[in-house]
């Protein structure tokens, strides 16, 4: 009982002082940057996105960006009034091109067969903003994008948007997916060029065209699921550099008002994550026991020196917590409840294995796809 108690508390100690730095809530954009010449596409892929889309292209529509700015925003195959509310817009901003999906076809996932057909007509911009339909731009943030791309010389520069963090469901699962996102892809080592860590996320995602070009587009991920961080490992891989901080200046307006939907958000990729491997399914939920469940167990069942490491690995994860919690104005008691969160997370990706074994993996937008 004492070694696994040293264990845990080692791998904690590890973890807050040799992991990136994954726990902070940084880094941020700068404030005050002022981006050089620099002709910029939004490329925006929406199905059946009716109720946030007029926000998401206003906001895009009204950036005080000092350059040619124009949106791209591919309707794929909507049901609802996705493509009618942006025609309507467009009539009125000629700056913004709808363009209706082509089918899909095999091989490629909804998604990235969207972006595709919006880079075919963003090909004369420096940079493209990758961004999903459910998300808010401040009016500065393109500029301060494209001013950190040039100032650091990255080819990717992404930003975990703000999400919404309104319900009980939200407070219980948001601030700790933010949390875990950290801990599989440290901030700080996806900059550091010497380290293999790649990672973006989808909500805000600008890639210079040289970047595009020389990777082919998105032809190379177009089965992908997690396609932000695939998107990334192909840029690191080619030898450019890439950069992934917290927004300030995006949110996202998708609500998650039940725990059934902050279940589906987890299960839909997190046996992608695990490259459908069953190994990596065990270790996963072995390491989760591990960090989150024996320390609570040592810390509540047993006493004497095992006891302390336990309530003390408690007590660092816990405040290991706080800086995203600060970012999403949530209570620091939700750190003392970071391992029964962190057990629902495994307990559904243990689900999105099952799903995709009994063939409903990787649904998403009433699309189901298989393994890539």
């Amino acid at each position: 009982m004492l070694i696994l108690a040293s264990i845990v508390v080692a791998a904690w100690f590890y973890l807050a002082v040799a992991h990136g730095r994954f726990w902070q809530a940084g880094p941020e954009l700068p404030h005050h940057a002022t981006p050089q010449m620099a002709r910029v596409a939004v490329v925006i892929p929406a199905r059946d996105e009716a109720e946030h889309i007029e926000h998401t292209l206003c906001a895009l529509l009204q950036q005080h960006y000092p350059w040619p700015l124009r949106v791209i925003l591919v309707d794929d195959n909507s049901t609802d009034r996705t493509g009618e509310i942006a025609r309507d817009i467009a009539a009125e901003d000629p700056r913004l091109t709808v363009i209706q999906g082509n089918p899909l076809p095999a091989g490629w996932t909804g998604k990235m067969w969207a972006v595709s057909q919006g880079l075919e007509h963003a090909e004369d911009a420096d940079y493209v903003l990758l961004t999903d339909a459910d998300i808010v731009h401040a009016q500065s943030h393109v500029a301060r994008l494209v001013a950190a791309a040039q100032a650091g010389e990255y080819d990717l520069v992404s930003e975990m948007v703000r999400l919404r963090c309104k319900t009980l469901p939200e407070r219980f699962a948001i601030p700790a997916f933010v949390f875990f996102f950290g801990m599989l892809y440290p901030f700080a080592r996806v900059a550091n060029k010497r380290s293999k860590v790649a990672a973006a996320a989808g909500g805000t995602m600008l890639i210079s065209q040289a970047a595009l070009q020389r990777i082919e587009g998105v032809s190379r991920i177009r089965a992908e699921l997690i396609d932000d961080c695939a998107l990334a490992r192909e840029v690191k891989r080619g030898g450019h550099a890439i950069w992934l901080g917290h927004a300030t200046r995006a949110t996202s307006l998708r609500q998650y008002p039940h725990f059934a939907d902050t279940w589906q958000m987890i299960a839909r990729t997190a046996y992608v994550q695990l490259q459908y491997s069953p190994l990596l399914l065990l270790g996963t939920v072995a390491g989760m026991l591990l960090l989150y469940a024996v320390p609570v167990a040592l810390a509540l069942a047993v006493h004497g020196v095992a006891m302390w490491c336990g309530l003390a690995a408690w007590v660092l994860m816990a405040a290991l917590f706080q800086p995203i919690l600060r970012r999403y104005q949530q209570s620091p008691l939700w750190g003392i409840a970071l391992p029964i969160i962190a057990m629902f997370y495994m307990a559904a990706t243990v689900a999105s294995a099952f799903r995709f074994y009994s063939g409903k993996g990787g649904q998403w937008k009433d699309r189901t796809y298989p393994a890539a």
